[in-house]
This record gives C-alpha cells, sequence and structure tokens, in this order.
C-alpha cells in the first residue's frame, strides 16, 4: 500500500481485501486512468497498489475456458498464447494508447474506469466474459454486461476487488474481428468501435453470432437483434443486407466534439458490414477459408 511519501509494502490478496474491508481506499493497477482523473486535484493520502500482488497477472486455461488476471497488461493480452477467438481482443490490446501505455494499462482497470469508450469492452462482450470481484465477505462473478452500469459507474462495491476476467469456452472455429474508428491511427479516443465473433458449424451455417459496439451509448452494447436475425444464416448468403438502421436499436449515440449522434450511427452499419464480411471468410463453409487452409502460405 503506498502513503503519501510514497513508500510502498509487498501486499498478498488477503491483506489488499482487508484493507478495503476497513475503509475504502482507490486501487491502482497500471495507473494509466488513475492520473489523469486526478486533473488539477491532490492525489488521495493513500492508494491500494495491487500490482506486485501475486497471481494477478495470469493467463490460463481453466476447465470451463480462459481465465485473464486483473493486473495482465495489454502486452500480456497480446503475448499471451490464445485461441484465434481472442483475435479481436489481441486487436484492440494494439489500439490503447502508446507502447508505454499497453505496458503498464491493465485490461481490468480498463474495464473499472467504466469509459464508454473503453476499448477492451465490444471484444470481452462478444466473447461472453464475466468478471469475478472479491472481498473478505466472499467472492462473486457477475457478467460483464451487468458489471458496468454507465458512464465511469460499475456495480463494485467499496470492499471488492476486481481480481479476475472469465471467458467461457467456445469452438474452436469460432473467429473475431475488432475496428476502432478515431479521428487518427493512433492515441486517439474512439469515435465507434465494435466487435464480431462469430461460430460456423459443420455445414457452414452461422450458429453463434455476437456483435458489440462502443463509444455509441452510455455503455457498450451487443446488437442482440441483428445477432439473432444471423443465427441460421449460410456463411455464403448476402447477409450484410441484414445490417440495417432498424437493427441498431440498442444504440443510443450522443453529440460530441468526436461526431455526431447521426455520423456514429452511419459509421457503425458501415464497420460492422465490414466485420462480419472480414470475419467470413475465415468461417468453415465459406470459399476464401477454403483456400487458405489449402494454401496457408498464399493469398485467398
Amino acid at each position: 500500500m503506498n502513503d503519501a511519501a510514497g513508500s510502498q509494502s509487498r501486499l498478498t490478496l488477503e491483506q489488499a481485501l482487508d484493507a478495503l474491508a476497513h475503509a475504502p481506499l482507490p486501487i491502482l493497477a497500471g495507473g494509466t486512468d488513475f492520473y489523469p482523473a486526478l486533473r488539477d486535484g491532490a492525489a488521495p493520502d493513500r492508494v491500494l497498489d495491487i500490482t506486485r500482488i501475486n497471481g494477478l497477472r495470469d493467463i490460463s486455461e481453466t476447465e470451463t475456458g480462459w481465465s485473464i488476471g486483473a493486473g495482465s497488461t495489454w502486452t500480456d493480452i497480446v503475448a499471451a498464447k490464445l485461441p484465434r477467438v481472442f483475435d479481436a481482443l489481441k486487436a484492440a490490446a494494439l489500439e490503447v494508447g502508446s507502447v508505454q501505455i499497453q505496458n503498464s494499462a491493465t485490461l481490468a482497470g480498463n474495464l473499472c474506469n467504466a469509459s464508454p469508450a473503453a476499448d477492451g469492452v465490444p471484444p470481452l462482450l462478444a466473447l461472453n466474459a464475466s468478471v469475478e470481484l472479491a472481498s473478505v465477505r466472499g467472492r462473486r462473478v457477475m457478467p460483464l454486461s451487468e458489471f458496468i452500469t454507465g458512464p465511469r459507474a460499475t456495480a463494485r462495491s467499496d470492499d471488492e476487488m476486481l481480481i479476475c476476467i472469465h471467458v467461457p469456452r467456445i469452438s474452436d472455429s469460432a473467429r473475431s474481428q475488432f475496428r476502432k474508428l478515431g479521428a487518427r491511427r493512433y492515441l486517439v479516443i474512439s469515435i465507434v468501435m465494435a466487435s464480431v465473433t462469430l461460430v460456423a458449424d459443420e455445414h457452414g451455417v452461422l450458429s453463434d453470432v455476437r456483435i458489440a459496439v462502443g463509444a455509441c451509448s452510455a455503455v457498450a452494447r451487443r446488437l442482440v437483434r441483428l445477432e439473432q436475425a444471423l443465427i441460421g444464416q449460410p456463411v455464403q448468403a448476402d447477409i450484410l443486407s441484414l445490417v440495417a438502421p432498424g437493427m441498431l436499436s440498442e444504440l443510443a449515440p450522443i453529440d460530441d466534439v468526436r461526431g455526431s449522434g447521426h455520423y456514429r450511427l452511419s459509421a457503425v452499419q458501415q464497420i460492422v458490414c465490414r466485420l462480419l464480411s472480414e470475419t467470413l471468410r475465415e468461417l468453415p463453409g465459406h470459399p476464401a477459408a477454403s483456400v487458405q487452409q489449402t494454401n496457408p502460405g498464399g493469398r485467398a
């Protein structure tokens, strides 16, 4: 735990939770959101620094899926040996600020900061991720879709710490894509971002469709109506025609300095179409996927 003088002692998870049980404390992981949020204000007298707690940076496969420790940085995500379905999360990781930021910022911090433009949220929503919270009272697991309750707001109690992100197992053939639209290529807050996860069965029919959009509502949203319309469609069908404005009813984009609500809706429609088109090409039953399998070193 750090005090105003900057001294630090190495904590166990149990000690950290005990400290939170006695008094609310700001939790510091990477610090890349924490310090900018202070602006010109004074730093708190005491901060709970969790960066050195053993086990919080573990990324591992479990019996039910995968587990990502709360201290895992974006660089850790990129370097981890994960299935292809994590490609969207890795793509988002490479969009989070500069390399220096990616080396320090944590995935859990991105979730707890709860910005509507948080890069990690759409890919994790499209992975059906859940978060594990711990306190001296015990542990609880809840869907990510329920954890973030609004801009800069979560369901975490003052005495709780997010310790892990869980991703359930999915078909080995599942593929995912992520795309972010900003005013420039790097080091920018999203105007719109979206992530797609698709699964096709052995007949080349979409059996699982997950589409999540960020920066277009108070919290990132899954496009449930569009997902339901796409399930059961052959991967070779002209499904992009189904991505109509009426399928975006879960979104409520605002006008701000980065773009109007109307522009955001138009951009979402285009980005989702591109993501679907790119991801479909990687699924079983699509001609492009067959070419890639027979000629993995060539071009489709």
